[in-house]
């Protein structure tokens, strides 16, 4: 196996583990911003060497506003990682977006609240751009790759994150789907922005699971609707994950992603404190040699 990983997959609801993951060593890890959800699992893929986290823990013990985002992913870039697969449950707002659909989102609406949402505190400064959130480049590889084993996915949308764990009221679907948004969850924010801040590649495959409650009072979203999805479309993202270790993307990338922060530190590195440089050192560390 490569000496770094191919990429990094953060599963949500449903998916625990990657189906097919062979030679398999599990790190468990602590980090300056406390402990990731669970172990890491290490493991090979059609021999690429890949990288697995469940966002909710074994068993799914961890909230949407509990998860410890910023533990996730710096373990996973303290590991090695550049591209980082989020897996996502969402639900519909547009008649079009079916369940049982797949969609690779271009865009965020952030509605989450008291959520960590930022690396950069105690001394330290940066504005990191997020005009365009998910990374165009690992989009388009895992666009790709979902239609090659025959899913049924749509190659934008806009995602609109919601604080959680309760579903919407019918209000509020319907407030999103008058802004324009494709489909709502819980768990892409402040995910994306935390892995932007740390220079990953992040692009999401979302699970339509359900209409949400916009569509009809005998549709109304439940868990057991929410699990049948998943476990029809796990199929769909192993098979996926396969064809990506298969035909993998070129090493060098070629994206703003690696670069993110080249441009975004304000604080003059003579007031950073020392005891900040430390806890930053794996992300702002190469901008900050003398």
């Amino acid at each position: 196996m490569s000496s770094s990983p191919l990429f990094a997959v953060i599963g949500g609801s449903g998916l625990y583990r990657i189906p097919g993951l062979t030679r398999i060593t599990e790190h468990i890890l602590d980090t300056p911003f406390g402990s990731p959800s669970g172990p890491i699992v290490e493991g090979e893929l059609a021999g690429q060497r890949i990288l697995f986290l469940a966002r909710h823990g074994a068993g799914h013990p961890i909230n949407p506003g509990q998860v410890n985002y910023r533990a996730n992913i710096y373990a996973l870039k303290s590991l090695g990682a550049t591209r980082l697969i989020s897996v996502n449950a969402c639900g519909s707002l547009r008649e079009d977006y079916r369940p049982g659909d797949l969609v690779v989102p271009d865009q965020i609406l952030d509605l989450t609240k008291g959520r960590e949402n930022t690396f950069f505190e105690n001394g330290f400064t940066a504005h990191i751009g997020t005009a365009d959130p998910f990374c165009p480049d690992l989009s388009s590889y895992l666009v790709q790759a979902l239609k090659n084993v025959g899913a049924r996915v749509h190659d934008q949308g806009a995602f609109v994150v919601i604080q959680g764990p309760r579903f919407s009221t019918r209000a509020e679907s319907n407030t999103y789907r008058s802004w324009g948004m494709s489909i709502i969850g819980m768990t892409a924010a402040p995910e994306a922005f935390l892995a932007r801040e740390a220079e990953l590649c992040y692009a999401s495959i979302s699970h339509i699971t359900d209409y949400d409650v916009w569509h009809s009072r005998e549709d109304e979203v439940s868990v057991e609707m929410v699990l049948k999805i998943l476990a029809q479309n796990t199929e769909y993202v192993k098979n996926a994950l396969i064809y990506l270790a298969e035909n993998p993307p070129p090493e060098q990338r070629s994206c703003i992603c690696p670069t993110a922060l080249e441009n975004a530190i304000i604080t003059n590195p003579a007031v950073i404190p020392d005891e900040t440089r430390e806890k930053l050192d794996l992300l702002i560390g190469k901008y900050l040699k003398e």
